[in-house]
């Protein structure tokens, strides 16, 4: 009887090179947002309009201007004119004029005129009349969240590469997005042989040796588990011809064929004959207990992997050397534990008394210790759990939480690991580029004066920082480029805006930025040299510029506004104006830094961005 020998076996790292060789990447598809939890986005989804879509009344009160409350206190209320309410869900039908305020809900649409609400419990009723009395003074913004408070049109929502959560489809469901491009399942074949094996529910004959077939189920579910779709074939007897027959239809269907039994050196096993016959056979024997007698080659089109018969020894091989290959052709990463512990990375107040569910993200310092931080937008914000990894419980007798103080975190998905590289800081369309190219990065856009502020807290990898703005730490710079700033305005300029003069001089409506943002800071310091050269004060300039002190979050935001006929002019860079087919006023370059905290230096995340950085220009 010819027997085939296992004469020189395979080292563990050689059959995973041969498996990575075999390509079961299954291709692209689109699917609908209802089945998309779990699936890996391959391209880059971009808020396509803001959220929130107007501006909202973030708590019950009063609609107002701000400038009617200015000087306001206990001792000597504002008197204004309740003209009308506002409920949400409706369109306001008031508009509001110098004096005046309207009864407004939480989340209600601000009417038109008001620029800040103040909450009711700061407000009196007059007694004699009908008008209400506000016991505080207001700024304007106060109280509102403003249109892409939550998410910015043009911002950058979801990277490739994202395993989409049940928060990210609340994200994408609060951007109107229906369907999402992903890798498509890897569609893995699953053949068991024996003629001695019986599908579960089926009658078994003992005295004859059969047995139930086990492998077809465990290994279908495993599949499932990696990511993979798993497809059942009829037992494969131990005749050649039969086997061939049912290893083809797999392989015709199926991007990876797996089959367990038959892979041993005895003269009844032949499944390694018809590979050798009717595909490649790239490796018959691996020096692993249990698993010794794996196959790996092609069948036609398909990848092959031929596991074990003892049950034990197949799960054991397909743990090892399989399963993280599914995962990786699904784009999903290796499974972590439900829960992590590390340490805090900044430290944390809460004085409400009350036990909390503190959502956290996770990133490595130096060393490769894990450190966790607070994640917290607001209570309307969708991105606060989007960007977030688990949470912490802190209870109601804690208010405090010490930098280094050692926590532990509950994960939202086992799934969930530590970014490669945590960034946060600037919009900049370019820094989104950069991101695309990166393994698992994370970045938050919270603006360059934050950004600076969380790096000297130690709590990112890097920070990025636009226009004048310096670091008060010591930082490594990873790179720098410039970009062009200055006023977005329509399409051909019909209002034949030059300059900054033409916002201070003339009756035009501007939407600024926010004062985190570097592209705040250089207009401050535009309008800082044109007050010096008019020989006056830069708060005389601004206060006579319609629309300064309400600055949106994202880059993109004022053009939007301007788009949508809001604004005679918006803040904004020449990228985004070309971008959208308006007209741009230059009013200068802006540098743009990325700055590393020197203890991530030697991180891989941080020598990637690094890297990718080298080919900006």
């Amino acid at each position: 009887m010819n027997r085939k020998e296992f004469r020189d076996l395979a080292t563990p790292a050689e059959a995973r090179e041969a498996i990575d060789s075999l390509a079961l990447e299954a291709g692209i598809e689109r699917v609908p947002l209802a089945e998309a939890r779990g699936r890996v986005l391959v391209a880059r989804l971009d808020a396509e309009l803001d959220v929130p879509g107007f501006d909202r009344a973030s708590l019950d009160g009063y609609a107002l201007r701000a400038r009617d409350t200015f000087g306001a206190d206990e001792a000597d209320p504002a008197r204004l004119e309740i003209v009308g309410e506002v409920h949400a869900g409706e369109e306001p039908d008031v508009a509001l004029e110098e004096g005046q305020a309207a009864e407004i809900s939480t989340g209600a649409v601000m009417p038109d005129g008001a620029d800040a609400m103040v909450p009711v419990e700061r407000t009196d009723m007059d007694p004699e009349g009908d008008d209400v009395l506000v016991r505080t003074a207001v700024a304007p913004g106060d109280n509102v969240m403003f249109a892409g408070a939550d998410v910015a049109a043009g911002e950058r929502a979801l990277g490739p590469g994202t395993q989409i959560t049940p928060r990210d489809i609340g994200l994408l469901s609060a951007l109107g997005v229906d369907e999402v491009p992903v890798r498509a399942k890897p569609r893995v074949g699953i053949v068991s042989t024996g003629d001695e094996l019986v599908r579960p529910g089926e009658a078994l004959a003992s005295e004859r040796g059969e047995i139930y077939d086990v492998n077809s189920y465990t290994i279908a579910a495993g599949v499932e588990d990696a990511g993979g779709e798993a497809v059942l074939y009829p037992h494969a007897g131990d005749e050649q011809d039969e086997m061939e027959r049912i290893l083809r239809e797999a392989a015709a269907e199926c991007d990876l064929v797996l089959s367990s039994g038959s892979t041993s050196a005895s003269a009844v096993d032949v499944i390694y004959r018809v590979i050798e016959e009717q595909g490649e056979l790239l490796l018959h024997g691996v020096s692993v207990k249990p698993g010794k007698p794996m196959l790996i080659g092609r069948l036609d089109d398909s990848a092959y992997v031929g596991l074990p018969g003892y049950p034990v020894s197949a799960m054991m091989v397909f743990r090892t050397f399989v399963a993280p290959a599914i995962r990786e052709a699904a784009g999903l990463s290796e499974p972590a534990s439900a829960t992590v512990a590390g340490r805090l990375a900044r430290q944390e107040r809460y004085e409400e008394g009350r036990h909390r569910l503190m959502p956290v993200g996770l990133v490595t310092d130096g060393d490769g210790d894990t450190l966790v931080y607070p994640v917290d937008k607001g209570s309307g914000a969708t991105t606060s759990l989007a960007d977030a990894d688990g949470v912490v419980e802190v209870g109601p007798e804690t208010d405090y939480l010490e930098a280094g103080e050692p926590v532990t975190a509950t994960l939202f998905s086992p799934d969930v690991r530590p970014p490669t590289l945590f960034g946060v800081g600037e919009d900049d369309p370019t820094v989104s580029r950069v991101l695309d190219g990166l393994a698992n990065p994370r970045y938050l856009s919270v603006g360059t004066r934050p950004g600076l502020r969380r790096l000297r807290e130690g709590v990112p990898d890097v920070a990025v920082a636009a226009g004048p703005l310096e670091a008060d730490v010591e930082t490594t710079e990873l790179g720098r480029w410039e970009r062009e700033w200055g006023l977005v305005v329509r399409a051909g300029n019909p209002d034949e805006i030059e300059g900054l003069s033409d916002l201070i001089d003339r009756d035009l409506r501007v939407i600024n930025r926010t004062t985190d943002s570097g592209l705040r800071s250089s207009l401050d310091a535009a309008i800082a040299d044109l007050a010096n050269d008019r020989g006056t004060t830069r708060r005389e300039l601004t206060d006579a510029i319609d629309g300064y002190d309400l600055g949106l979050r994202a880059h993109e935001s004022p053009a939007r506004k301007v788009v949508a006929g809001d604004a005679d002019a918006g803040l904004g860079l020449r990228e985004t104006a070309d971008r959208l087919d308006l007209g741009f006023v230059s009013l200068g370059e802006q540098p743009v830094r990325v700055l590393a905290n020197p203890d991530r230096t030697g991180k891989e995340g941080v020598r990637e961005l690094e890297a990718a950085l080298a080919d900006v220009q």
